[in-house]
């Protein structure tokens, strides 16, 4: 029994260890690898906007000429914006939020920054603009959105020009409500922000609308929205968009497992710090790659 509760002592540390690992991972490991991917993304979209040549004050239709309508899906709809590409730079001046947004709400793409939901509109133009981001992991771009009052002020600039919104309302949704991405039939242009909500859960949404600033007598920029396909399409309405395959996950962990057993097998042989030390190493370097895949599995937004 004295060995048995021995054993079973050390089986119990060793999962609290890991799981504080885990922990640390999500909180802090993850930030670097947005951070880093962020870089990335703000050279190409600032290379994109030079070759555009976009006019920073958008040339906004007047209200004579253009009658406004409903943002329409096409059967040819024109060619969607890579996944996990930038397509538009975020910022939030209350908050501190200075990021570029990816186009998808899947993990891969969320990893990146935060990401514009494929089915909605444009930012600038007619209809709703719908970006989800995470609060807690991956640089936490949403972090503080809770904070946003009526009135804030949202600026967006995409391959279009800049523009500005003001936050007009703020709403708790559960996961699946996908209606908060509908067009508003009172208002033009809004723009729809999507986190976790309480921080450090996925049990709900915290959806922050704003509405596009125009001109007296113009209307917002004609839109097509684009019908979503594959990995990006909110499912179901679920605000927080598919998580990844499960496959990697399991074969990451038997990799972590065999490692792990190989490990203790030799220090057991051989109870020398050289030892340990040799087999922390690629260990660690094991496990970081089975939370880089278990992350995936993970409700979004988190």
């Amino acid at each position: 029994m004295r060995r048995f509760f021995s054993g079973l002592g050390q089986v119990l540390i060793t999962a609290g260890v890991l799981l504080l690992l885990f922990v640390g991972y999500q909180l802090w490991g993850t930030g670097l690898y947005t951070a880093q991917q962020q870089s990335r993304l703000g050279s190409q979209f600032r290379t994109a906007l030079e070759q555009a040549g976009s006019p920073t004050t958008p040339q906004f239709p007047s209200a004579t000429t253009v009658k406004p309508t409903t943002p329409t899906t096409t059967t040819t709809p024109p060619p969607s914006p890579p996944e996990g590409e930038a397509v538009a730079h975020i910022v939030i001046p209350k908050i501190g939020v200075d990021k570029f947004v990816v186009e998808g709400v899947d993990t891969v793409q969320l990893r990146k920054g935060p990401g514009h939901y494929p089915a909605t509109s444009f930012p600038g133009q007619q209809g709703n603009a719908g970006i989800a981001g995470h609060r807690t992991t991956y640089g936490a771009p949403f972090g503080n959105v809770d904070l946003l009052e009526n009135g804030d002020e949202i600026d967006l600039t995409t391959l279009q020009g800049s523009f500005v919104y003001r936050v007009y309302e703020q709403l708790i949704v559960l996961p699946n409500d996908g209606s908060v991405l509908d067009p508003d039939p009172t208002r033009p242009a809004i723009l729809t922000l999507t986190s976790c909500h309480p921080k450090f859960s996925a049990a709900q949404r915290i959806v922050v609308h704003a509405e596009l600033e125009i001109p007296a007598g113009d209307v917002p920029l004609p839109a097509v929205v684009r019908p979503s396909t594959g990995s990006t399409k909110v499912v179901g309405g679920d605000l927080g968009g598919p998580a990844g395959s499960k496959l990697p996950t399991v074969l990451a962990g038997i990799v972590t497992a065999m490692v792990g057993g190989l490990w203790w097998f030799c220090f057991r042989l051989r109870r020398r710090w050289w030892v340990w030390l040799a087999g922390v190493v690629p260990f660690l370097a094991a496990f970081f790659v089975f939370c880089f895949y278990l992350e995936q599995i993970l409700p979004n937004n988190i």
